[in-house]
């Protein structure tokens, strides 16, 4: 993982300060709220600050998912510990979840207020649906950037098709679909092997 998968996109190397990581980290805890955190980090880190590549944040993003824990929490910590070790995760994580502690105890006081107003449900539901446009702008960059293959597109629509549609439980279907996908990936790897 430290080498990016394609050097054509490789960047340069440049040491990266707790400062850097806390500040960058608390601009994205405090401006992404509703979700969409994914698509707000690859915007800070790899597109406006470059310290990882494509690449390099794919890989990120897939260990993040795999692990116990909210994802956006397990990114900021990974990224911090990959770009400046223990105090560069400690900053990334400190820099994530105190925007949104502080927010949360705010909103909660105000909602307990202003929860008999039809406005406040009006802004919960803007909120919900920039969420949404951030996820499928996320989604729709990274799909782009993958390398398009009918096995792969096909397990994805099926996951989608399942959970999203037909509303089976995420659980059982991502337990199936790991070892699906895990089969596709060494066939395709044998198969690009040979070819």
């Amino acid at each position: 993982m430290d080498k990016p998968v394609d050097k054509s996109e490789a960047v340069a190397v440049q040491p990266v300060t707790v400062l850097e990581l806390l500040t960058s980290f608390l601009r994205l805890g405090a401006s992404s709220f509703g979700g969409g955190m994914t698509g707000w980090t690859h915007r800070e880190i790899v597109e406006r600050r470059r310290w990882l590549t494509d690449s390099e944040f794919l890989q990120t993003l897939t260990i993040a998912q795999i692990m116990p824990g909210a994802n956006p929490v397990n990114l900021a910590v990974y990224i911090g510990l990959k770009l400046a070790g223990l105090r560069g995760a400690a900053a990334a994580l400190l820099g994530m979840i105190m925007p949104a502690f502080l927010a949360i105890l705010a909103l909660s006081f105000a909602y307990q207020q202003l929860r008999s107003y039809p406005e406040a449900q009006a802004v919960l539901r803007g909120l919900a649906c920039v969420g949404i446009a951030s996820s499928l702008t996320m989604g729709i960059k990274t799909a782009r950037r993958l390398k398009a293959h009918v096995l792969p597109v096909g397990i994805a629509a099926g996951v989608f098709l399942l959970v999203g549609v037909l509303r089976w439980p995420l659980v059982p279907v991502a337990l199936g679909a790991i070892p699906v996908s895990v089969a596709a990936t060494f066939w395709l790897e044998r198969k690009n092997g040979r070819g």
